[in-house]
């Protein structure tokens, strides 16, 4: 029978999509959480094999498989490595962002957090709900901490969907773009953070992510040089 253990075992992944020299830890979780399904998919399909080479043993595909999953289970430990310790230079996941998306960009010098869109805004409105004070609380302990006197940026996106449901308070995308990114400039500097570190930025729809829920959104972006 195939000596094929139920351990951590996952597709053959790509040492440049796993970034694990880059990201933040809540990126790292959720690949991590991606390879356990993996894990389960392909137990199944291990147990179908176990049964065909009792059948028809092949001693040369079990050490090749043998090889693999020790390469892979290797794989999975520096991930795991990686989740337990922060990147060298990004803030830790003690900084009160855990569960927001937060990317650094080694080259450009920047920290950005990645606010969607529908959990600061109604549709077609720049008014922050209520709900969201306490994800922009974290933002802004985060900055002080972190960031303290770095410059930042408030950056605003829509989707590309024409404004409908408000369209005679907005020219356009971009006006209300750029009505959201000064909400949140002005609750930042409402809770501490010097209005003279703060720019805001208008995109509308001229950077869009993969689906429009993606793309609507406001990024917040510290400059850490």
């Amino acid at each position: 029978m195939l000596n094929v253990r139920n351990g951590l075992l996952v597709a053959v992944l790509g040492a440049g999509s796993m970034g694990l020299t880059g990201g933040c830890q809540n990126k790292l979780a959720g690949e991590r959480d991606q390879l356990y399904q993996q894990n389960r998919e392909l137990q199944a399909r291990l147990a179908d094999a176990n049964a065909r080479a009792d059948a028809a043993p092949d001693p040369a595909s079990l050490t090749q498989l043998q090889a693999q999953l020790a390469a892979k289970d290797q794989e999975i430990a520096q991930l795991q490595s990686s989740l337990r310790q922060p990147t060298p230079g990004t803030p830790a996941e003690s900084n009160g962002l855990e569960g927001i998306e937060v990317t650094r960009d080694e080259r450009a010098g920047t920290v950005t957090v990645n606010l969607p869109g529908d959990v600061l805004f109604a549709s077609g409105s720049s008014d922050l709900k209520s709900s969201a004070t306490a994800t922009l609380n974290k933002v802004v302990a985060a900055v002080k901490k972190d960031f303290a006197g770095k410059k930042l940026f408030v950056d605003g996106h829509t989707d590309s969907d024409p404004i409908s449901r408000t369209k005679d308070k907005w020219e356009d995308n971009l006006d209300l773009s750029a009505a959201r990114a000064r909400s949140v400039a002005k609750f930042l500097s409402g809770q501490g953070i010097n209005a003279s570190q703060i720019g805001t930025r208008a995109f509308g729809p001229t950077a869009p992510r993969g689906n429009k829920s993606s793309s609507r959104r406001v990024e917040i972006v510290v400059v850490t040089r």
